[in-house]
């Protein structure tokens, strides 16, 4: 089954359970990944978080439950898995730009997320350039920051944390460490458990590992390698989104599952601007 049937079921799942628990391990077992991976993968293709989506269909149907039938506020945040009125009302103003009670009322208007729908789209126009390399197993150094699966409060802390190592000698530490493929700087998002998730800033390296940084061991792997244009993280999110929509379906390969990994090219001890890569470890797809 495709990544694409996969995440087609997820939405179905998420579908059923509007006024139900939402499990977000049940999606991902669905999917065939991780739940911090089907998270990071959904919000990459999707454009917003899994958290955000599942708000807005939540709220949508709230609206129509509020505008076409009597029931109270209360029952209706209650249904949609809200205890408190007060936690109701701000998701319901975020989403529709109004109060509940104000919904009630004739001639209110509101907004509509319509379930969302994943296809293949054939589009000519840009092209992507990508080169496939088989690599040895490689080990990593560097600066590690905490995630959580919280993806939205990922995608806020992983700039902060990026600021504050290139604004201190932690940065020029990691580069002096590079004696490896691929060569450069390395942004690595790595689920090891639930409770251990992190983003690495460091370099593929056979030195030894400063009392002050992290090392992990990248498997071997075949990886499809992207190039992209875009300061740091700029266009790194629709590299990702172009893989999993444009690339993969057509490509003979799946996702590996392994860490992706941002490759940031140095010059002068300084990370060059106006280009990168983006290495997706892939697998050839069972017949």
């Amino acid at each position: 089954m495709s990544w694409l049937e996969n995440f087609s079921k997820a939405i179905e799942y998420i579908e059923t359970h509007l006024d139900k628990e939402i499990s977000y391990e049940d999606m991902a077992k669905i999917t065939g990944c991780s739940t911090f991976y089907f998270q990071r993968i959904f919000s990459y293709i999707v454009g917003i978080s899994l958290s955000e989506y599942v708000r807005r269909r939540r709220m949508t149907q709230a609206g129509f439950d509020l505008q076409r039938t009597d029931m109270r506020v209360l029952d209706v945040a209650l249904k949609y898995g809200y205890s408190s009125p007060t936690s109701f009302n701000r998701a319901f103003q975020a989403v529709h730009g109004i109060t509940p009670i104000c919904a009630k009322e004739m001639g209110s208007t509101l907004n509509t997320y319509p379930a969302i729908k994943f296809s293949i789209n054939v589009v000519g126009g840009n092209a992507m350039s990508y080169r496939i390399e088989k690599k040895k197993a490689f080990r990593i150094v560097g600066v590690r920051n905490s995630l959580s699966e919280d993806i939205e409060k990922n995608q806020k802390n992983v700039p902060l944390f990026w600021d504050r190592v290139l604004q201190n000698s932690q940065f020029n530490n990691v580069v002096e460490l590079n004696n490896n493929e691929p060569n450069g700087v390395l942004g690595i998002s790595i689920y090891e458990n639930p409770k251990e998730i992190y983003y690495y800033i460091a370099t593929a390296t056979d030195q030894k590992t400063p009392c002050d940084m992290h090392e992990y061991h990248i498997p071997a792997s075949t990886w499809a390698v992207f190039e992209n244009d875009g300061y740091i993280k700029e266009d790194v999110q629709s590299v990702f989104r172009r893989f999993y929509t444009e690339w993969l379906p057509f490509s003979g390969y799946d996702y590996a599952g392994l860490p992706d990994i941002e490759v940031y090219p140095i010059q002068n001890g300084k990370i060059l601007q106006g280009h990168s890569e983006v290495w997706i470890a892939v697998k050839q797809k069972k017949e």
